[in-house]
């Protein structure tokens, strides 16, 4: 590579599962070449425009949404905001002129790599999931280079140009060597007791929430310690269940700032099966019960959970069969240490904690071409 000055577009968001693996691509980007340019392009009012900004990049937004499934009036804007998105698109990168773009999927993705692809400029996007959204097979066919975080991926895009990398992490939650007896003490937890942590996205898990709250008395009799992330809309409802219960080996809150001391204490997780929350557990390998969102895109969460499931990584509960099976299949597993184990063996083996860096080396040999 030439010693000018790079500079790159990062394209996508809407969810957290879009937007962690941006940041952390461009973190890697920054930390091989510390005088690259990084402009974000998100779209007008998902939370990128937001969280991207907090992480220390500048970004444009574009008018643009996703196409409702069901029958709605706002898809009678759908082909409008898409026209003038593609317009402002091509204005951005003429403007700003990148070496190349970066697709990370999400409702801005499309219109700016397809914008790109109109204008010769280089590009990569980054697939998440084991069943690849939309907009990444749509564009599959155009772009230069594929990431993904999954193999045997070449049913929806050109194997000639797919490379396995695995998801950029936020290298901060996973830290967690020698962390464990101090993020004992952080959530009040008693190392000789199993403790159970539930994250269920950064706004919660409804159905989860529920279904802990349905038999907590059950949770409160075992031997369990729980680590409850709520959400912001079920935090009251659930410090309430938690102290009518009187049980004290439960640290309700609606968010974890400190998921590497989460991750530390905890012995079982429960999560909905996010691209990005299964690579986060498979790095710090451990034991898990997915409950996947239905209403995810072509309910991806069930064919990313899936697969960890046929390999003996971990246990799968419907969405609807939460409320009856959660808590006695938790609990069951909690105590249980010799299955623990094996399933944090076999979870190991779908960690691939470098993804950041191997994505920036398939962006440089991009770039040399």
């Amino acid at each position: 590579m030439t010693k000018q000055t790079k500079r790159f577009i990062i394209s996508g968001g809407g969810t957290g599962g879009h937007i962690f693996p941006a940041i952390a691509i461009a973190d890697a980007l920054r930390r091989r070449m510390p005088d690259a340019q990084i402009q974000f392009v998100g779209a007008k009012g998902r939370m990128e425009m937001q969280r991207v900004p907090q992480a220390g990049y500048a970004i444009n937004g574009l008018w643009i949404s996703g196409f409702q499934r069901s029958i709605s009036l706002k898809n009678l804007l759908f082909p409008f905001k898409l026209i003038y998105s593609l317009f402002h698109a091509q204005r951005i990168l003429k403007k700003f002129k990148p070496d190349l773009v970066i697709g990370v999927g999400g409702y801005a993705s499309g219109p700016t790599l397809r914008a790109a692809v109109q204008l010769k400029i280089p590009t990569l996007i980054q697939e998440q999931n084991s069943f690849p959204g939309i907009t990444n097979r749509l564009l599959a066919s155009k772009v230069n280079v594929i990431c993904t975080a999954y193999d045997r991926m070449d049913k929806w895009f050109p194997a000639e140009k797919t490379i396995l990398t695995g998801n950029p992490l936020r290298k901060n939650a996973v830290q967690t060597a020698g962390k464990r007896k101090e993020a004992l003490k952080f959530f009040g937890m008693d190392g000789s007791r199993p403790v159970v942590l539930i994250v269920g996205g950064s706004q919660g898990a409804m159905a989860i929430n529920k279904a802990m709250a349905a038999k907590l008395d059950q949770m409160a009799r075992s031997d369990i310690q729980l680590i409850w992330q709520t959400g912001k809309n079920y935090e009251a409802d659930a410090n309430q269940i938690v102290k009518q219960s009187n049980w004290k080996s439960c640290y309700v809150t609606p968010f974890i700032d400190r998921m590497d001391f989460a991750y530390a204490a905890a012995d079982l997780v429960v999560s909905r099966a996010g691209a990005m929350a299964i690579s986060e557990l498979a790095v710090v390998q451990k034991a898990a019960i997915f409950v996947p969102l239905p209403s995810a895109a072509e309910d991806h969460q069930t064919s990313n959970a899936r697969r960890l499931v046929q390999a003996g990584a971990a246990e799968m509960i419907a969405n609807l069969e939460a409320a009856d099976k959660l808590v006695p299949t938790m609990i069951a597993l909690a105590l249980d240490n010799e299955k623990c184990r094996q399933m944090q063996k076999a979870i190991a083996q779908f960690a691939m904690p470098d993804a950041d860096e191997a994505i920036v080396d398939e962006i440089e040999k991009l770039l040399k071409q």
